[in-house]
């Protein structure tokens, strides 16, 4: 089964508020948008805009690439990047 970039981006916010504990009300707040119209865009009622995917890539710390790419990479990408911040990385000095 293919899944669209549309549906794989649903999925990468879902994946990346559940890892984070955030609701559609935090990131509603980020986006300037309501918790309606997020709920509307997660539900696949309305689109994500470009804009609104690079807000959301900003306030995760992560690449636009990853979290377009699907809700695995999406989640690596902020478990690197809180690794990065923790020092715990393979690229930590020790």
């Amino acid at each position: 089964m293919v899944v669209g970039l549309e549906e794989s981006l649903r999925l990468s916010v879902a994946a990346l508020m559940q890892a984070t504990g955030q609701s559609q009300r935090v990131v509603a707040g980020v986006l300037g948008l309501t918790q309606a119209q997020v709920s509307r865009r997660q539900s696949g009622a309305s689109s994500w805009t470009l804009r609104d995917v690079d807000a959301l890539a900003g306030f995760y710390g992560i690449d636009v690439l990853d979290l377009l790419a699907g809700p695995t990479r999406a989640c690596e990408a902020l478990v690197a990047r809180q690794d990065r911040r923790a020092g715990t990385g393979k690229g930590a000095a020790r």
